[in-house]
């Protein structure tokens, strides 16, 4: 068993101390009985508890769709997959979308800034 340092107030010592004292144990064993109680309520996993939380959801439609089109809705102009996410949402996306990512594709092509032309 591995023995730990733990910082308690003051207040929660004498009630600690006084439960050990009214059930004949020992703080350490007070505080054992409470890990464990709170291990057991605890949620096994994140995933389980979370699983299946939105199943009830009849407000968005189907969650893979709605969840798709709320991850699309992150695409910004200089993201790799921005034309195929563009072609399936164009409502996500106006003008300005296609003016910063032409300017994205023209600096990566050198072409943005425009070059300074040499002084005569």
């Amino acid at each position: 068993m591995t023995r730990i340092l733990a910082d308690l107030p003051e207040e929660d010592i004498k009630w600690l101390d006084s439960l050990a004292s009214e059930q004949g144990k020992s703080r350490a064993s007070i505080l054992r009985e409470a890990v464990s109680a709170y291990r057991a309520e605890a949620p096994l996993d994140w995933l389980e508890t979370g699983f299946g939380a939105w199943k009830e959801r009849d407000d968005i439609g189907d969650a893979v769709d709605w969840q798709r089109r709320e991850r699309a809705s992150w695409t910004r102009p200089w993201d790799d997959d921005y034309e195929e996410v563009r072609a399936e949402f164009p409502d996500l996306f106006d003008q300005e979308d296609d003016r910063q990512r032409q300017i994205h594709l023209d600096m990566l092509a050198g072409r943005y800034p425009e070059p300074r032309k040499p002084a005569s």
